[in-house]
């Protein structure tokens, strides 16, 4: 059995390689394309179907939201991400989990002379890149929205204080707390997400069919979890990015 930690190039585009997990990212794109079709070509004023699916997602996701921005004005703005984030990294979660990811594929050569399998497809959330990419959006996007709720020179002020050497100080872990949210946020996703991955290859190879089982409701169950807290620490530092270091203590 042969596992990889990064992801495998399936084809390059010129030197660009096209790997396994870009190919599941974009199936994934697919899916909720098509699903948003279906779900918002006949809107009905009573809700059913796939309609009534959505419609209960999107409002739990914006209470959700909500309960924790504490200002609709600010929800509304930061909300289209927010559920984007949840509804993507839930599904490549998820699709993960699906028979033939990781196993089905074309076998090469590696530079250690041995005859692996390449998977077709690898979810995106098991690639470090797909999971740094977010993390890399998400703070970004907290740093515009605390500048824009509360001017940049407020929001500057929370990492650079001259006022005394005990706030410089709290200024710079806090500029360096900010900066680090991105390998806590990308590698907290990757490895819960790679490390199931791996559990369920061992298990199926070790004992197929019967005892992965169990495994797999976990691992239904971790995905959805991963996917919202990835979110919920996302709302929380976007609201603490529009509240002034003063206000916050």
């Amino acid at each position: 059995m042969h596992i990889s930690i990064s992801a495998e190039p399936i084809f390059h585009i010129g030197s660009f390689p096209f790997t396994n997990s870009m190919l599941a990212a974009w199936l994934v794109f697919g899916i909720l394309s098509i699903l948003a079709y279906f779900a918002t070509k006949r809107m009905e004023q009573v809700p059913k179907g796939i309609q009534n699916i959505f419609e209960y997602i999107i409002e739990a996701l914006f209470n959700l939201t909500n309960g924790i921005m504490k200002d609709r004005k600010l929800t509304k703005k930061i909300f289209p991400l927010i559920a984007t984030f949840f509804i993507f990294i839930l599904l490549n979660n998820w699709m993960g989990l699906i028979p033939g990811f990781g196993s089905i594929g074309f076998h090469e050569t590696n530079a250690e002379g041995k005859n692996v399998l390449v998977p077709l497809l690898r979810a995106g959330t098991a690639d470090l890149n797909t999971t740094i990419a977010l993390a890399v959006v998400t703070v970004i996007t907290v740093q515009i929205l605390g500048i824009t709720a509360i001017g940049i020179r407020k929001y500057a002020g929370k990492f650079i204080n001259f006022s005394s050497p005990v706030n410089f100080f709290v200024g710079i872990i806090e500029l360096v707390s900010e900066v680090s949210r991105i390998i806590s946020y990308s590698f907290r996703l990757f490895g819960n997400v790679f490390a199931g991955e791996v559990l369920l290859a061992v298990m199926s190879t070790l004992v197929p069919y019967v005892i992965p089982l169990p495994f797999y409701i976990m691992e239904i169950f971790v995905g959805a979890v991963q996917a919202l807290v990835f979110t919920m620490l996302s709302i929380v530092f976007m609201s603490m990015a529009t509240v002034a270091h003063s206000e916050s203590h």
